[in-house]
């Protein structure tokens, strides 16, 4: 079992940043690709980002591309996703995720979180 708790959510102006943090613990964190997915409210939730265990491969969906990055500190068991010229259009709810591979990242997640919520205002 791999458990994954977020932080870092929050209210924010059109044009700001934050940082989320996803500290996992339970098995070897380094054994495990790593993604972010977000749930806007009325919709499905949608992949966001993720990163391969060593932190050399990333995927990201085009609407985030060039504002978000995802990175991991293998030391510190924790992801990030790192979020700047923030729009309205990205609030949701955050979740970290954990799988064997980036592959089934965005196809078949072992593990999440329990969210954090951002809220982007204009």
């Amino acid at each position: 079992q791999v458990q994954l708790v977020e932080s870092g959510g929050g209210l924010v102006q059109a044009g700001g940043s934050l940082r989320l943090s996803c500290a996992a613990s339970g098995r070897t964190f380094s054994n495990y690709a790593m993604g972010w997915f977000r749930q806007a409210p009325g919709k499905e939730r949608e992949f966001v980002a993720a990163i391969n265990w060593s932190g050399r491969t990333t995927v990201y969906i085009d609407s985030v591309k060039g504002r978000f990055t995802i990175s991991r500190d293998n030391a510190k068991n924790t992801v990030y996703l790192q979020m700047n010229s923030l729009k309205p259009e990205d609030t949701a709810v955050y979740y970290c995720a954990a799988a064997a591979t980036t592959a089934q990242v965005m196809a078949s997640v072992n593990y999440w979180g329990q969210g954090t919520q951002v809220t982007v205002s204009s």
